[in-house]
């Protein structure tokens, strides 16, 4: 399957958010799905350090960095973790950086751009709270699909079954 986005627009449309935002492809996996899971941090990745360490088999990491282009909100060794731990993909409203090793990881990873600097670390950001992102309202346990085309959210699981 190269595409799901288009896919799931002809039958879900209405069901459908797209996130319009211009997000750049990091992640060796182009397409990906999962119950999304959120943070809001600005310049600190400690929180989202802290999360991805843990299990998130068929979920979707959402990180409100304000748009902040200042520092990498995620970096290599976060990023393994993530792996590691089962997570299906990772939105950044943010940096990343390490990007030569973030295309060789099999997880989808989008965010606003790259940035070699890293984050302060003092524990400071929210996690699992309602995000308002370019007018979009991202709750913990939406769905999120993405793709190359984009990124889009549901409050509902779509049956993938009828476009895969």
């Amino acid at each position: 399957m190269l595409d799901l986005l288009p896919d799931l627009y002809d039958h879900y449309a209405e069901q459908l958010s797209l996130l319009p935002i211009a997000l750049n492809q990091y992640g060796q996996k182009k397409i990906f799905w999962g119950e999304v899971v959120t943070i809001k941090c600005f310049e600190d990745n400690s929180m989202v350090k802290k999360l991805l360490a843990t299990e998130g088999k068929g979920k979707v990491l959402v990180v409100d960095g304000s748009g902040s282009l200042n520092r990498a909100l995620l970096g290599d060794m976060i990023a393994m973790d993530a792996v590691k731990n089962g997570w299906e993909g990772i939105i950044i409203n943010g940096c990343v950086r390490d990007v030569g090793v973030l295309s060789q990881l099999d997880i989808g990873i989008k965010a606003l751009g790259a940035n070699p600097i890293k984050t302060v670390k003092l524990n400071v950001g929210e996690v699992n709270l309602k995000l308002d992102i370019a007018n979009n309202i991202i709750v913990p346990g939406m769905m999120l699909y993405s793709d190359e085309n984009g990124v889009a959210v549901s409050s509902d699981k779509l049956d993938l079954s009828i476009i895969l």
